[in-house]
């Protein structure tokens, strides 16, 4: 049994299904059933959702049920996949990735709808403070930490005049997150290159494409597409000899060298305590989107040796983990 299977069975989600269409058991007697909308299929910070509902007393086949649909990066099955959820009259829905939230909003107006992860594209909801309408839950502010994973980057590398950025084209979220950092860029006269991508496969051509155009490192725009493809990336990244920065920590455990944003399986904690709320008769309208209180810088020595590179004092001082 792989990583993903094992996964698979823990969050009590079928086998047999293609993954896009992944699904529980069916609800048992009147027990709310809580659905599950992923843009990826990042299993593991599902996992820490459903611990937390656990601790909270939920368990799985007497007083909750769930219904997951994860789109594994291909964002045109996710409006098929919240009509599903709709259908089937889940009690509320829990989305990870902005499009995921997007595609469950116009999916629904009514079955409360709790984000995980994304949260703060425009039209969403009317504030963060007063979401109004179904939609609730917290944010990652991915684009909102561009600029600062730019600086941090910049104090390991500080004459680093050219970065490549690895993003995916089809990302409403990672667009914005792009456009932040060339702003930052800019400030500092650092020349960024773009290569946004739209497959996986394209993977290798783009870190060749850094290699010839003589990139110092890579910002990688983490999303759903490349979550399942965190090892390759980190591989690739130090096949070509290029450190790389993060906004999810897991792509550090998988060997790329630094991250720097929230802990997503914290966010998916939270989550599942908004789902408690909702279940037990609060209204996602009265509930405000909360914002991350702890962010996290997490650096990979192993992969600063194979790269040759110095990680300042003041970096490993601040780091709230090191990988070694």
């Amino acid at each position: 049994m792989n990583r993903r299977q094992a996964l698979l069975a823990l969050l009590g989600l079928s086998l047999g299904l293609p993954a896009a269409r992944e699904s529980s058991a069916q609800p048992t007697g009147k027990a709310p059933v809580v659905g599950l909308l992923d843009a990826g299929e990042r299993l593991e910070w599902w996992a820490a959702f459903r611990q937390q509902l656990r601790e909270l007393g939920y368990i799985e086949g007497q007083n909750v049920s769930f219904e997951g649909r994860f789109a594994s990066g291909k964002f045109e099955q996710l409006p098929a996949l919240a009509q599903e959820l709709v259908r089937l009259k889940v009690a509320v829905i829990v989305t990870s990735g902005s499009v995921a939230a997007q595609a469950a909003k116009r999916a629904t107006s009514t079955i409360p709808i709790v984000i995980a992860t994304g949260g703060s594209e425009p039209g969403l909801v009317a504030s963060l403070a007063r979401p109004g309408g179904n939609v609730t839950g917290v944010t990652s502010i991915g684009p909102e930490l561009a600029g600062k994973r730019f600086e941090t980057l910049r104090e390991v590398l500080p004459t680093m005049s050219r970065l490549a950025v690895l993003w995916h084209r089809d990302n409403p979220a990672s667009a914005r997150q792009l456009r932040e950092l060339e702003a930052a860029a800019r400030s500092s006269k650092v020349g960024l290159q773009d290569l946004g991508i739209k497959s996986p496969g394209e993977l290798a051509g783009a870190f060749s494409a850094m290699t010839q155009k003589r990139a110092r490192a890579v910002f990688v725009i983490a999303g759903p597409l490349f979550f399942s493809e965190r090892r390759r990336i980190s591989d690739l990244a130090i096949k070509h000899q290029l450190p790389s920065i993060y906004g999810v920590s897991e792509y550090v455990e998988a060997g790329g060298l630094l991250s720097y944003g929230p802990s997503y399986s914290d966010l998916f904690r939270h989550a599942a305590v908004y789902v408690d709320k909702i279940l037990k008769g609060a209204k996602p309208a009265d509930l405000p989107i909360e914002q991350p209180t702890k962010l996290e810088l997490v650096v990979n020595l192993k992969t600063a040796r194979a790269l040759g590179v110095t990680i300042p004092r003041l970096i490993l001082l601040r780091a709230d983990r090191v990988i070694d």
